[in-house]
């Protein structure tokens, strides 16, 4: 597995805005570029749900909860994918993980708390 490491999570009131990083340090630039990148969530008592994704070509798409909200970025010279989120709702409210499927092999984060006061 890939080593991927997320920060950025926080407290946020309903309405606020924050980003997320997350980095693959060990990772060449020649094995992350070409990668799709995700970002899923985890609230509280319920299953882990896709939230966003950047292909290599930085094609993006979300789930609808999240559409003219949330923008997923990435910067290949870093080796690290961003999630900007804005408006933020009660919903929002979860751990937050970024993913990357290398050759068949799921590698995920640690995580990243983030929750959204009402």
């Amino acid at each position: 597995q890939v080593l991927l490491v997320e920060s950025g999570g926080g407290l946020v009131q309903g309405g606020g805005s924050l980003g997320l990083s997350c980095k693959a340090p060990r990772m060449i630039y020649s094995v992350f570029s070409p990668l799709t990148m995700n970002w899923y969530r985890q609230a509280p008592g319920k299953q882990r749900e896709w939230v966003a994704s950047i292909t290599a070509g930085r094609f993006t798409n979300y789930t609808d909860a999240v559409k003219g909200r949330f923008t997923i970025s990435r910067d290949n010279s870093r080796k690290t994918v961003y999630l900007q989120m804005s408006d933020l709702k009660s919903d929002d409210t979860g751990v937050y993980y970024c993913n990357l499927n290398d050759l068949g092999t799921d590698s995920w984060g640690q995580g990243t708390q983030v929750t959204v006061s009402s």
